[in-house]
């Protein structure tokens, strides 16, 4: 084989290795994206959630509403799966991801982010966010991609986990 068609393969070879590790760091800037924690720092401890049954939730559900704090107050998983029937509680802002640090925690999901989406409450209506997830999160079937408003009985889908708000 002639000695300059040796030196092209080569470099073609080197470019493929250089777009690969291009293609890692961007995966993994993705990734830490959400975190944005300082290097060197210590990072908190963070809550464990404990999804609650459907019992607890009606019962922490009632005073929050008497003291006008909008309307819904869980999102319930109504889609078949590991999770399924779960009600998770909605505080004033809560992230939906796989990450041990979000306030609903989607670890058997896939699909779903590290730090998926978030839901919060703004002037008595809920709210809900992407995060700039890779699956999209959905109300009602649409894809959304900026915050949009959630009622009771609508449908929230981060990953493959579907959700209704209840109140």
């Amino acid at each position: 084989m002639p000695e300059s068609l040796l030196t092209v393969l080569k470099f073609c070879f080197l470019a493929l290795v250089y777009l690969f590790l291009a293609r890692v760091v961007r995966v993994v800037m993705l990734e830490l994206k959400s975190e944005k924690v300082p290097l060197g720092s210590a990072l908190p401890p963070a809550p464990q959630p404990v999804p609650m049954t459907a019992a607890a939730a009606s019962v922490s559900a009632a005073p929050a509403s008497r003291r006008g704090r909008g309307p819904g107050s869980a999102l319930q998983v109504i889609a078949a799966g590991p999770y399924e029937a779960e009600i998770f509680p909605l505080d004033n802002e809560v992230t939906v991801g796989r990450a041990p640090g979000c306030g609903v925690v989607l670890t058997e999901d896939t699909f779903v982010s590290q730090v998926h989406a978030r839901v919060f409450r703004r002037n008595r209506e809920v709210l809900v966010e992407d995060l700039d997830s890779t699956n999209g999160t959905f109300v009602n079937g649409e894809r959304i991609d900026k915050i949009t408003r959630i009622r009771k009985g609508d449908t929230v889908k981060f990953g493959e986990t579907v959700m209704r708000m209840v109140q």
